[in-house]
């Protein structure tokens, strides 16, 4: 005996994701481990411990406002990395660091890392007036 086939319903059901009754699916890594923090994050907290770094040696940067930009605005010839803006009457003096440029001129975490932070170091500089040398000893040797 064949057993009937069902009639199709006219209109389709929803697909579900929870395909075998085990509940949506969680995050992949939990919150406190570096493969959960996005590459933006990660850039950021590389900026952060760029600046903390030279905070201890110039208390003056504590004014000024660092920031993390995707792409740089106006194209030339040449890609910037990083950006300083003196400060105006309203604002604070501004540092930016951008982040694609420079993922793309590194290919690992470290440096990266070290590529930041001689950004920051030459921001800092230009920002100050001093040479790169002097707002931190190690600039250019690490």
């Amino acid at each position: 005996m064949d057993s009937p086939v069902p009639p199709r319903p006219a209109e389709p059901r929803p697909r579900r994701r929870d395909r075998h009754g085990r509940g949506m699916r969680g995050p992949v890594a939990p919150p406190q481990v570096p493969l959960s923090a996005s590459r933006s994050e990660t850039f950021r907290d590389l900026v952060a411990d760029s600046v903390d770094r030279l905070e201890r040696r110039w208390p003056q940067l504590a004014e000024v406002e660092f920031l993390v930009m995707d792409v740089p605005t106006a194209q030339d010839e040449s890609v910037p990395l990083g950006s300083s803006v003196p400060a105006g009457k309203e604002r604070p003096a501004r540092i930016v660091v951008y982040r694609r440029p420079v993922e793309i001129r590194t290919k690992s975490r470290d440096d990266r890392a070290m590529l930041v932070h001689e950004i920051v170091v030459e921001q800092v500089a230009e920002l100050l007036g001093l040479a790169p040398e002097s707002v931190d000893p190690r600039y250019g040797q690490e």
